[in-house]
């Protein structure tokens, strides 16, 4: 094994001829936006702002949404970039791929196949989890054997009865199936849960508005500056999502004009929104009294609003719903593009012949994900996310400078500002949050890791269609 070969470079121009077996660009650029922000506006905004809010940084958790913001669109920067100059499935992969060498391009793509299919797991067992309090505010009560993985026993379960995550698993399916609807209807059915999302929180804060109580907000770092930087690190994760939808770029109509402003819009609309809703909720209760899990809907029964509390409960779930759209997207993508340059199994890159999307990679990725929504605690499910996408991150940061400089005459339909000093601000900020990873995710990232060196060089390297092509 040489040098060269591991670290071989697929060429920009090859990757823009790459047809494989075909995609069909149906996206605009609304639609692209739509599932930029389905990536990003889910359990962040419904959960995960109330939980910091109480524990960690007080009203100052809109501090901690800003800090991250920032971090964030310095990485989206970087995406925006190398969307506009390789219109192409794969994102980070494919960047890595063109840039740094077949390895590194690899790895990423190897990491980002576990990352993306975990987090569609945890999402739907978080869906699941709203599922059945809804149904018990409506006095509907289900069997207990269908309401968690194994461990997660929360009544009476006679001895010896199979558990299962019944509703995260139908969900994880669900949404490989409207995956494989084609994607002109697929986006068509996440354009509208946006939309239903964006009205139920804009719903909540136009009303909570005339709720607030500005002696909430004092004192307004309750945990000091240190709980604002520690929520920063925690609430990061409900801030990124256009990578994933950067690597649709092949479905994209006009991907070099489009995918950069998908980018750059769809993190900024959802960062309004986060900002908005925490001013809202902090400034309705009482950081000491925001309930940590369903922190809205407690937030509006408190102020006599019990009703709306249910609304915002269905907004929930359809509103995170499309967090596993753009990810099961994203994953099913990544292993698309993987299979076509011979990394993994040709097999996986073969489309449907009418609908003309990946089928066979999106029910693979559907059912493990539905596998590991059904079988595995929440937690344990959690844990298999956040290092590779951060790492992805770092990759595509570090990328964008060095081909830069390398290549500086490339058409670039979008350029990011404050070269090199942004980019380095987003590869500083995402290892920072690497070292908040506690010591099982780096166990569970360095099992993948040695899977993935096996599988490369047993196979991948030897496949790859850049290998096979030096050989003519």
């Amino acid at each position: 094994m040489t040098t060269q070969g591991v670290f071989r470079r697929k060429p920009i121009e090859q990757i823009a001829e790459d047809k494989g077996d075909g995609l069909t660009r149906t996206l605009g650029l609304w639609q692209l936006t739509a599932i930029g922000i389905g990536g990003i506006i889910g359990a962040g905004i419904f959960s995960l702002a109330g939980a910091v809010a109480n524990k960690t940084a007080g009203p100052a958790v809109l501090v901690s949404f800003l800090i991250a913001g920032v971090a964030s669109a310095a990485a989206a920067f970087s995406y925006a970039e190398f969307a506009g100059l390789i219109p192409k499935a794969g994102s980070a992969y494919t960047y890595g791929y063109a840039v740094l060498g077949e390895i590194v391009g690899w790895f990423i793509g190897w990491d980002l196949l576990l990352e993306y299919t975990a987090i569609v797991a945890v999402v739907a067992i978080g869906i699941s989890g709203y599922f059945t309090e809804l149904l018990s505010l409506l006095d509907i009560h289900l069997p207990q054997w269908m309401l968690g993985a194994p461990g997660t026993e929360t009544g009476d379960v006679a001895a010896g009865t199979y558990k299962v995550n019944l509703f995260a698993v139908l969900l994880c399916l669900l949404i490989a199936f409207v995956l494989n609807m084609g994607m002109k209807n697929a986006a068509r059915f996440e354009t509208t849960l946006v939309y239903l999302k964006i009205a139920v929180v804009a719903l909540v804060i136009v009303v909570g508005a005339f709720h607030i109580n500005t002696d909430n907000y004092n004192p307004f770092f309750p945990f000091g500056i240190s709980g604002a930087l520690t929520g920063a690190a925690t609430v990061f994760f409900a801030v990124f999502g256009y990578d994933a939808m950067s690597t649709a770029a092949e479905e994209s109509k006009d991907s070099q004009r489009h995918m950069p402003k998908a980018i750059l819009y769809s993190l900024a609309v959802s960062m309004v929104l986060y900002v908005l809703a925490c001013l809202v909720l902090t400034g309705m209760v009482n950081y000491k009294d925001v309930d940590s899990e369903s922190a809205f809907a407690t937030a509006f029964a408190d102020v006599g609003l019990p009703v709306l509390g249910i609304v915002i409960s269905v907004g929930a779930i359809l509103g995170i719903t499309t967090v596993l759209f753009t990810f099961l997207l994203g994953a099913t993508r990544v292993g698309y593009s993987m299979s076509r340059d011979g990394l993994l199994p040709q097999w996986f890159a073969k489309s449907h012949p009418v609908k003309r999307v990946p089928s066979r990679i999106t029910w693979v990725l559907g059912i493990a994900s539905a596998v590991i929504a059904g079988f595995l605690p929440i937690a344990e499910a959690a844990e298999l996310t956040n290092i590779g996408i951060l790492l992805a991150f770092v990759v595509v940061c570090v990328a964008v400078i060095v081909l830069r400089y390398k290549q500086p005459d490339l058409p670039r339909t979008f350029k990011t500002p404050g070269m090199p000093v942004v980019p380095v601000i987003g590869v500083i900020f995402s290892i920072w949050l690497i070292t908040f990873l506690n010591p099982e995710t780096w166990l569970r990232f360095a099992v993948w890791f040695v899977i993935g060196l096996v599988i490369y060089l047993a196979y991948s390297k030897r496949h790859s269609v850049m290998e096979r092509q030096s050989r003519k």
